[in-house]
């Protein structure tokens, strides 16, 4: 929690998150519970897996993308039932609502399942029942996107696409969009134009990770070449004047992770981040968690670290928030219902105030 006055209101905001991996947010007790019970063998050989204090102590230690990934991958291996990615999806529903969470856009990576004998059908039964419980009990409306990783052959992720299942979640409106993530660095977006022209014929939504240890070029192939919508991170927008301008004029939308870009050395802190940058130049931002579990901070303590960074005023947290709306996959009625709960709430914040 913020030490700032202003942390009641930061809670209450109608928060909408567009980047958070429901896999980044297995908690170590949950990882635990569900290798037990699914008889999945933890590492022996890495001391990290001796127990929950030990894997827990090791997420506080990462070095860069790539390392955490490391940990990432065995993480999810402990998924293997309908239950298992409800369980998951859930304990983040639950986290997001008590943080103000009113929409949340949600990425998951079948590839990473499905190469493990995880059928589609399983991943996708698992999730749309949280998501069905978080819309009933918690109020919280959600989009699923699927998420390519970038690592793997571009032929392995065209397959995938072209499966039947995922078509089939696509035509029926259980998928809203693609995106792409993973290591970044050596897989640039030109890579994986095909799969995104796919997409676009088929009316899907289309964002990607790029930007995060990636040069600012990659945001602009990933508009250009792409197609994309968003830009997942964006960090690097900060380092091309001329892009960012041309972003901030497109409205593209940009989903910040602050706390995660400061625990995998993108910088050394938040102060780092061109956040102040974006907000002058009228670039359309989010403030996300990515990667929740892992980087110890959800969506919450994001929006908490940038205002402890930044000291940003009523209005400039209103100008986020409704960005994040606006920017939103949801249609226009749910957008109306969150832009009036962010008036209510900053005309509550303003009288108590005076």
């Amino acid at each position: 929690m913020c030490r700032s006055p202003l942390h009641p209101f930061l809670n209450k905001l109608p928060k909408a998150e567009h980047h958070v991996h429901l896999e980044g947010a297995l908690s170590v007790p949950l990882l635990f519970e569900l290798a037990s019970r699914n008889n999945i063998a933890l590492p022996k050989d890495d001391e990290v897996f001796a127990s929950q204090e030990t894997l827990s102590s090791r997420y506080k230690r990462f070095t860069s993308l790539d390392d955490f990934l490391h940990y990432y991958y065995i993480g999810m291996s402990v998924l293997i039932h309908p239950g298992d990615f409800e369980a998951l999806a859930w304990d983040y529903f639950q986290r997001a609502s008590a943080d103000g969470v009113h929409h949340a856009e949600v990425f998951f990576d079948p590839q990473a399942h499905t190469s493990r004998g995880v059928p589609y059908s399983t991943i996708l039964s698992g999730f749309n029942a949280a998501r069905s419980r978080a819309q009933t009990e918690l109020g919280i409306s959600t989009e699923l996107i699927c998420c390519f990783l970038r690592h793997l052959p571009v032929s392995d992720a065209l397959k995938t696409f072209d499966d039947a299942d995922v078509q089939a979640s696509f035509a029926d409106g259980h998928i809203k969009g693609i995106g792409l993530d993973s290591s970044e660095l050596e897989y640039p977006p030109h890579l994986f134009v095909e799969l995104f022209e796919k997409a676009g014929r088929q009316g899907l939504r289309r964002t990607a990770h790029c930007g995060e240890e990636g040069p600012a070029s990659y945001i602009a192939s990933g508009i250009e070449l792409l197609g994309i919508e968003r830009v997942d991170h964006g960090r690097a927008l900060g380092d091309d004047q001329d892009l960012l301008r041309q972003v901030a004029a497109s409205g593209t939308m940009l989903t910040l992770c602050p706390i995660s870009n400061v625990v995998l050395k993108g910088v050394s802190s938040i102060k780092d981040l061109p956040i102040r940058k974006f907000l002058d130049a009228g670039v359309n931002f989010s403030i996300n968690s990515d990667d929740p579990v892992y980087f110890g901070g959800y969506i919450l303590d994001n929006y908490c670290a940038v205002h402890e960074a930044f000291d940003l005023s009523i209005a400039e947290w209103t100008q986020i928030c409704r960005a994040g709306i606006e920017g939103s996959w949801c249609g226009d009625a749910r957008k109306s219902e969150m832009l009036a709960a962010l008036g209510r709430v900053v005309d509550e914040w303003k009288e108590q105030s005076v």
